[in-house]
């Protein structure tokens, strides 16, 4: 019965590992195209940053928990979270365009501006992982 139950290990752990190295790279991807340091900023305290970089995880990680859920193959599921990926980097360029002082209120703690962000890139989230469950 044991044997039965971890038959799938294997595919989880492929998933897994998959989805974690996506998840890093989106992290790499979105702390390289942002002007400021979000991880030194949120190490000190910087609830702007944590906001809007918590929002973008999760924005991140829904899509691509769809795309795990709904996947044929676990190059299909990369794909969908390559596309996920890219939408999410995108959103920080929307954020940008809507408030242009995006670079300094961050690092200056306005946390209107790092909720509002978070918030953007989450709500485009589920929007994304809702599109790709079709």
């Amino acid at each position: 019965m044991l044997t039965q139950s971890l038959a799938g290990l294997p595919s989880f752990l492929f998933y897994f590992a998959t989805a974690i190295g996506l998840l890093l790279l989106f992290l790499l991807a979105y702390i390289f195209i942002t002007p400021y340091r979000e991880i030194a900023l949120i190490r000190a305290g910087n609830a702007a940053a944590a906001a809007s970089l918590s929002g973008a995880i999760l924005g991140f990680v829904l899509p691509l928990a769809s795309a795990i859920a709904h996947s044929v193959s676990l190059f299909d599921m990369a794909v969908w979270g390559l596309i996920a990926l890219m939408i999410q980097l995108l959103v920080y360029g929307v954020g940008r365009l809507l408030l242009p002082d995006l670079a300094r209120d961050i690092p200056a703690g306005q946390m209107a501006t790092g909720v509002f962000l978070g918030a953007l890139s989450l709500a485009v989230g589920i929007l994304n992982a809702a599109c790709m469950s079709y």
